[in-house]
């Protein structure tokens, strides 16, 4: 069972990585916001080899994280009672005013 959770570990990771480098490629402003990571983070995302991305993704660390926290967040993106562009336009406000991913 242990084995099998690491493995979809390894699987989301290298898709996230590859999803992010490939939206950042195409819309980096819209990247940054969708993925909640700063200029700093962005770059390097960016600049990362496919070997790079390999290694990255080989590790049993989830490398992205959910980023509804907020308890409104969650409800406006989970909501279907709601008028659902509404909702998802507020909830895009609400997660491009959370703090974006930095380098420490």
């Amino acid at each position: 069972m242990e084995a099998n959770l690491q493995n979809e570990i390894k699987e989301l990771n290298l898709a996230y990585l590859m999803l992010a480098q490939q939206m950042l490629h195409a819309d980096r402003e819209a990247a940054m916001l969708k993925l909640g990571v700063g200029e700093d983070i962005a770059a390097l995302i960016v600049k990362l080899s496919p070997g790079q991305i390999l290694r990255m993704a080989s590790s049993d660390m989830l490398l992205c994280q959910f980023r509804f926290d907020d308890e409104l967040l969650l409800g406006l993106m989970s909501n279907h009672d709601r008028d659902n562009q509404a909702a998802r336009i507020h909830a895009t406000i609400l997660a491009a005013s959370q703090p974006v991913g930095r380098l420490a």
